[in-house]
């Protein structure tokens, strides 16, 4: 355990606390058992660590990932015994899911150890609802997103933008836009952030950035999807075509059969399979509001989880339209409930109607809808209910 020590005290030295994400001021702190759960890349291991210096510097505490060696021949249970005889009060576990019967292990350790506190990381598509068979009214679990615009603005230019909830943009779009702008002009910021800006590494090397991205989702398709949701290898080349084929074809409306044809599976083995994408983060599935909530119900439209994988494994450029109806239901969807919509484009929180377009774009799709609102790119401010498409950046 000596070696996990020394390792977690080098690592923790070494991490940087100039920015911050957002969750790390949305967690409640008091409870014994908080999972952290994200798509690769999007700073969980770097959360962690900040924790640690920023949180508990006075604390007795041991940082350690599951993808090291010494659980190879060393039980996490064990682990846990031999910190908590060393008087260990905090112990975050980075890649939860790399370890065999992991919510088993965490249940017992919770239970046998009353003075431990636990916080741990996994994969987007970690089947947390299962394992709470094991972690029922133990784990607090949070989803972590990507970069927002404003923890882009934030991270890229060294800004400290506050952000604003959906109903003070509606209400106030004006004033918050103001208040931006007199600090940063956010339009050409928000050409660079659908390309490059929602995940932490870009700030690694720009040029390489994509190429990461892209090499990041194959490692999705042919590991976690494998480990996690335990599908046969052989099954993955399939899947990667019909990641291919939505990819080129987004905003896609799927039509099933064919789509079933195109990718050689079955149609209800498609349709979870569509729900395992989105699960990774790799995929947006959009619903009607009147479809019902089945697992295996077909979604109206499928989008791409966030804009800078459509220029990362798209062979095409990027549709100006689908960059940004695609930023919005990403943008949105972290605390909101958005649907598919006859009237408009987009149904949020099953009262506000949403289309989105470009500067010019008019009222005419939502003329005398009630609670209507325009998205409007490439300007920087709204009038009355045309608002700027970037503002929803400011959402988390």
């Amino acid at each position: 355990m000596e070696k996990l020590f020394i390792k977690s005290r080098e690592k923790v030295k070494l991490v940087k606390t100039g920015f911050i994400r957002y969750l790390m001021n949305e967690i409640d702190w008091n409870d014994r058992m908080i999972g952290i759960k994200g798509a690769r890349g999007v700073g969980k291991t770097t959360l962690l660590l900040q924790i640690i210096k920023t949180h508990l510097q006075n604390e007795k505490v041991l940082y350690i990932t599951l993808e090291d060696l010494y659980f190879t021949e060393n039980s996490l249970y064990t682990l846990a015994e031999d910190f908590v005889n060393h008087d260990g009060r905090y112990l975050l576990i980075d890649e939860v899911h790399r370890y065999p019967d992991w919510a088993k292990e965490l249940k017992l350790i919770y239970d046998d150890f009353n003075s431990l506190r636990i916080i741990f990381t996994g994969s987007s598509i970690l089947d947390i609802i299962q394992a709470r068979a094991d972690l029922s009214r133990r784990a607090v679990v949070y989803t972590m997103q990507g970069l927002s615009f404003r923890e882009y603005l934030n991270f890229s230019k060294n800004l400290n933008l506050p952000k604003y909830d959906l109903t003070q943009i509606l209400e106030n779009h004006l004033t918050i836009s103001d208040e931006i702008i007199a600090g940063i002009n956010p339009i050409p910021v928000f050409a660079e952030y659908l390309k490059i800006g929602y995940y932490p590494y870009f700030i690694e090397n720009e040029s390489t950035y994509l190429y990461k991205l892209s090499e990041v989702v194959n490692q999705v398709l042919s590991t976690d999807l494998t480990v996690i949701k335990k599908i046969l290898p052989d099954a993955i080349p399939r899947i990667r075509k019909l990641l291919y084929v939505i990819s080129n074809s987004v905003p896609f409306k799927p039509n099933v059969s064919k789509l079933s044809e195109i990718s050689d599976i079955s149609r209800n083995t498609l349709i979870t399979y569509l729900q395992y994408l989105e699960e990774a983060n790799i995929l947006n599935l959009l619903h009607s509001d009147s479809t019902g909530t089945g697992y295996l119900r077909k979604p109206e439209k499928i989008y791409l989880e966030n804009t800078n994988l459509q220029y990362a494994i798209s062979d095409k450029e990027p549709e100006s339209g689908n960059l940004r109806e695609t930023f919005f239901i990403n943008q949105i969807k972290k605390s909101n409930h958005i649907t598919f919509s006859q009237t408009g484009d987009f149904k949020v929180n099953e009262k506000y109607f949403f289309e989105i377009g470009g500067k010019n774009k008019t009222r005419k799709q939502i003329a005398g809808v009630e609670s209507s609102f325009i998205a409007a790119d490439n300007i920087q401010y709204g009038f009355e209910n045309k608002i700027p498409l970037w503002l929803f950046g400011f959402l988390y």
